[in-house]
């Protein structure tokens, strides 16, 4: 048998993800499959290891690839670039268990322009039984199939229904989608004492992309407190990798801990990042109640707290994520006085999280990424790059 497994089209509904599997199990390959099947995607093809994956691109041109992480002959990392260089604007979404190292690579894949990762269960038996590995793969493909068929130009009258010609996503022409309108800036405005940062899907990039910019001079005035829907050991190292890129102290929140200037604080996975004390003296308090908006740690919650405790002397942004966690917190805050930011949708992995905010009216602006890290120094009161 061939390495690689290719499956017979299937009269799908044109709603039909294509997606490629590449999993060096044979159990994670037909659980996969079954599930997308049953959600009525097709499996184009399934691949034992990366570069099978990578020969099958030419024969069955997937709108999503799932690539794990560890597999024979090539593995998930070196992979990602053959798959995106052979198929430019293909979501690839990464699959890794929950390990440091794994967590390392699943970050430095999105770099490279993997589109998301999903952590998986570390055995089989895990994989079979595991309701939320289902659910959440299940949610990443008809969310990253959505972006992918939007971003697909309408085929001409010289184009077949067979052309497997790749599309890239069209450069962001417009800050605002449908029916936005901007909250009018407070007249008063209040020098910033925090910064506020909300964001999940497609995060880890535009976080990163949007501190560098604003610079370490600018953030040593004031802390960096971040709500990055991730799972636990992930946060971390997702902090380490911000305290690299952008030249400063970065680490999970911890509880007790004081808020200090010039430090970034990232929630840690599976935990709510939450405030007390004063505004003079803010402390980290870590909170293992419910999910908020079925997240843990939730932005709301954060956001929630820093209304309370700061007031009108915030500057919060909303990124890319799905899900509308954050659009009450937000509220709160610029009810308080405070400033908000968010992403506009061309830009966006995802225009959940901040189509949310913007779409309730509580935007002071709605930018494209490259635009916010300037925009929050400005309002900072830094100088221009």
């Amino acid at each position: 048998m061939s390495a690689i497994q290719a499956i017979a089209p299937a009269a799908a509904a044109r709603s039909a993800v294509k997606v490629l599997v590449a999993d060096d199990s044979a159990v994670v390959r037909g659980l996969v499959s079954r599930w997308l099947g049953e959600a009525g995607h097709e499996v184009v093809a399934t691949a034992p290891n990366g570069r099978a994956a990578v020969d099958a691109l030419a024969r069955c041109a997937p709108d999503v690839v799932l690539l794990d992480i560890e597999m024979p002959e090539l593995d998930g990392i070196q992979a990602l670039p053959l798959i995106l260089a052979r198929q430019p604007g293909v979501q690839v979404v990464m699959m890794s268990t929950l390990t440091q190292r794994n967590a390392d690579v699943s970050l430095r894949c999105l770099s490279l322009g993997a589109v998301d990762y999903i952590p998986k269960p570390e055995s089989n038996r895990g994989v079979t039984t595991s309701d939320g590995f289902r659910s959440d793969l299940l949610e990443r493909i008809r969310v990253f199939g959505a972006a992918r068929a939007r971003r697909r130009p309408a085929p001409t009258a010289v184009e077949t229904a067979s052309s497997a010609t790749p599309t890239t996503a069209p450069a962001p022409v417009s800050r605002l989608s449908g029916t936005v309108t901007l909250r009018p800036r407070p007249r008063t405005v209040t020098a910033p004492r925090v910064l506020l940062v909300g964001s999940s899907t497609g995060g880890p990039k535009a976080v990163g992309e949007v501190l560098e910019k604003i610079g370490a001079a600018t953030l040593r005035r004031l802390p960096v407190l971040i709500v990055q829907h991730m799972p636990p050991v992930f946060t971390a190292v997702f902090a380490e990798h911000l305290g690299a890129r952008v030249g400063l102290p970065a680490a999970e929140g911890k509880a007790d801990e004081r808020v200090q200037p010039g430090r970034i604080y990232v929630a840690p996975g599976g935990r709510h990042m939450r405030l007390t004390g004063s505004a003079a003296d803010p402390v980290i308090r870590l909170d293992d109640g419910p999910p908020v908006n079925f997240c843990r740690p939730a932005v709301d919650v954060l956001f929630l707290d820093a209304a309370a405790l700061y007031g009108g002397a915030t500057l919060s942004v909303i990124l890319t994520g799905m899900g509308s966690d954050g659009t009450a917190g937000s509220r709160a805050l610029v009810e308080a006085g405070g400033q908000l930011m968010a992403q506009d949708e061309a830009t966006s992995t995802v225009w959940g999280m901040p189509g949310s905010v913007a779409k309730a009216g509580l935007c002071h602006a709605v930018l494209p990424l490259p635009e916010i890290g300037p925009a929050l120094r400005t309002a900072l009161g830094g100088s221009a790059a």
